[in-house]
């Protein structure tokens, strides 16, 4: 028997299959079918030639969610909300991401003034019932809903967080009165408190849920057909694993799934290699991605906030993510010129229809890989795995428009449009290390996805890190990551108080009704009712007075306010450079992140049949190093490279999922379990 993994990109679909009796890993990457996303995955397990009866465990992530989105694809929404809150997603927040920048506009709510309705309740912050539920208001919401064709209802009231019964009266009501009708209620998604970003999650909820389940009920039908009869996992971006049942009506955890199962097998990769502070950088053929992740465990953040930019508030979402910086830049991204002439790559990516130019599938616009085709950092003939070949004589032809625009050779004009998207890499990553206050030279970098082996060298080198990792499979990381990722839900609970008012019992009574809800969770499940559970908590506090809250690690058993308020302190400071002792502190929400233990695959170490530098050696080629100039390169086998292998760049190493990209004063590493290390000499 064995465990399946599927991943969607925006330009690949990945799938890695571990077998359990012989501990062997099968790989598979197609393109990406837009038009029927199910496709793709089907297409990579019939490449992958595996019996499909001998699949007892399928876990799958994807880009789903937060295309729909982005994409504005999503259902015909209506909103509810209590009396005189009508337009909480109008108004948004007052505060601007650049203070100076005097073209920045607020976000355009997803759901239109028109289908926004007040329904008479109200309940105060302590959940005491100020106004009942006026049941009449819902028989007019349902009559207006009906009248607009409206697909999909969500709900947030005030105060629900703390008081639900209202939500959830007015969810059955409109259930029962309109089927066929996704409705999602706030407290069903999150029960933590700040009315627009509860409000905005809610019907982000809402405006993907028929698209998602419609999406799973067809992937569910073409697996079954195929004979993957087993139990289906979504993963999360909160960096677990959850049912099938359970994602399809909370779709907006799935929001950054891919990379979430990234950064725990970075996690993962790094205590191997015997680092525990790691940068993670995973380059497809879309967007770009980083993290950092502390002590083998990524961070999780509530406060993650969709299309943000320096012009764009964003969309915030409080449900818990795997804390990611993610920029429009991948081998897709397009090369163009803004209106003062300036060369820029991306955000807009050519996809995988029609895809770059060299794909020969249509596309005529000069992408990042073009240029990487051009350079000779890319075999032609080997491109995964050589499914099909690359057509040098496109990508030629549609980088001459860059070329024309900067006056230059179509050769310096790929050098430039690969030194331009990573100057936009290297921005990323110094707002997850520097602008945070780390320093790149204490941590080790994790390259994934199929550009990130190609472009962590150099970017790792502009950072000053320790050494660049590159792992199995990096093309295929964040499906290889899903293996290793344990089922897991973050529950969490807004109970506002000052310090003075808390006593160490109700610290205990709220976490023991979490763990409960955990409990009751994973009792739900069938597979996982006999697993072994582990807790983490953790609480948000603040000074009097503040706005933001400082998340502290607690021992939900037994813990003391003195030591919780000692830690707050002590990671005040840390994070904002002073402590105010002095001054009363409020506890703000409690948080309760259960996982469940599942058997996960271990890497072997590596024996020598078959491997030497002999046997790894292949034709050398010409390669555009960038600034380091034109090298005749070594090009290596990575499946024949031995352990302990020692070489000196300039050279390339080339896999199936893959290209390394080693720059001259580099040295490679291959270690025991066959991870590639680039240092700087």
């Amino acid at each position: 028997m064995g465990r399946l993994a599927s991943d969607i990109g925006g330009t690949f679909t990945d799938l890695v299959y571990f077998d359990d009796a012989t501990g062997t890993l099968s790989t598979a990457k197609s393109l990406t079918t837009p038009s029927n996303l199910t496709k793709g995955v089907i297409d990579t397990i019939e490449l992958s030639g595996l019996t499909c009866a001998e699949v007892d465990f399928f876990v799958h992530g994807g880009t789903t969610v937060i295309n729909t989105i982005t994409e504005r694809k999503g259902a015909k929404t209506a909103l509810l909300t209590t009396a005189g809150f009508r337009d909480v997603l109008e108004i948004q927040r007052g505060n601007r991401p650049d203070l100076y920048n005097l073209r920045f506009k607020k976000e355009r709510p997803i759901v239109p003034r028109l289908l926004r309705f007040e329904v008479r309740e109200r309940v105060d912050a302590t959940g005491t019932v100020l106004v009942s539920l006026e049941r009449s208001d819902l028989d007019g919401v349902i009559a207006r809903c009906r009248e607009e064709g409206v697909e999909a209802i969500a709900i947030q009231y005030l105060h629900s967080y703390i008081a639900p019964e209202h939500e959830a009266e007015s969810a059955e009501y409109l259930r029962e009165h309109l089927p066929g009708v996704a409705v999602t209620a706030s407290h069903e998604i999150t029960r933590e408190w700040r009315e627009y970003e509860r409000a905005n999650t809610t019907v982000l909820n809402a405006y993907v849920l028929p698209i998602v389940q419609e999406y799973f009920g067809r992937l569910e039908e073409a697996l079954k057909d195929m004979g993957v009869v087993s139990s289906y996992a979504a993963m999360q971006s909160n960096g677990g694993t959850t049912s099938f049942a359970w994602a399809k009506e909370h779709p907006i955890t799935l929001m950054e799934s891919g990379p979430a199962a990234g950064c725990n097998g970075a996690a993962i990769v790094g205590a191997l290699c015997g680092e525990s502070q790691i940068i993670y950088l995973d380059i497809g053929g879309t967007t770009a991605k980083c993290t950092t992740i502390e002590n083998n465990k990524p961070r999780v953040t509530t406060e993650y906030r969709l299309e943000y930019s320096r012009t764009q508030f964003g969309y915030p979402l409080r449900v818990p993510m795997v804390d990611i910086v993610e920029i429009g830049a991948g081998g897709g991204s397009i090369a163009w010129f803004d209106k003062a002439g300036l060369l820029k790559v991306g955000p807009i990516s050519a996809g995988a229809d029609p895809g770059p130019a060299c794909y020969g599938r249509g596309g005529d616009k000069p992408t990042v890989t073009d240029a990487k085709l051009i350079t000779g950092i890319i075999n032609p003939t080997y491109f995964a795995g050589g499914q099909f070949d690359l057509d040098e004589g496109k990508a030629r032809t549609a980088m001459e428009k860059v070329a024309r625009g900067l006056n230059t050779s179509v050769a310096e004009a790929a050098v430039a449009v690969i030194r331009t998207v990573e100057a936009s890499m290297i921005n990323a990553l110094k707002l997850v290390s520097i602008q945070r206050g780390h320093d790149p030279r204490e941590f080790a970098m994790v390259v994934g996805g199929g550009g990130g082996a190609m472009h962590g060298a150099p970017l790792g080198r502009d950072l000053g890190v320790k050494e660049v990792i590159v792992p199995l499979y990096p093309g295929l990381f964040s499906a290889w990551g899903m293996l290793a990722t344990e089922p897991r839900r973050d529950f969490m609970q807004t109970a506002l108080r000052r310090d003075e008012d808390v006593q160490e019992e109700d610290v205990r009574t709220l976490f023991d009704r979490l763990k409960q809800e955990a409990e009751d969770y994973f009792l739900n499940d069938p597979h996982m009712a006999d697993a072994e559970i582990t807790y983490e908590g953790r609480i948000d506090l603040r000074y009097l007075g503040q706005e933001h809250s400082v998340t502290v690690p607690v021992e939900t058993a037994a813990t003391t306010i003195e030591s919780i308020l000692a830690d707050f302190h002590d990671a005040h400071e840390k994070t904002y450079t002073f402590r105010l002792e002095d001054t009363p502190v409020e506890f703000v929400t409690y948080r309760l992140a259960a996982s469940a233990k599942v058997p996960r695959p271990e890497l072997k170490k590596l024996g020598p049949e078959g491997r030497s530098l002999e046997a790894a050696l292949k034709k050398p080629r010409t390669v555009d190093f960038s600034e380091d100039g034109q090298h005749e390169a070594e090009i290596y086998e990575r499946d024949k490279l031995p352990v302990g292998a020692v070489l000196e760049g300039p050279l390339i190493v080339e896999e199936a999922t893959s290209t390394t990209l080693v720059h001259p004063r580099q040295q490679l590493r291959v270690d025991e379990f066959g991870f590639l290390h680039i240092t700087n000499l």
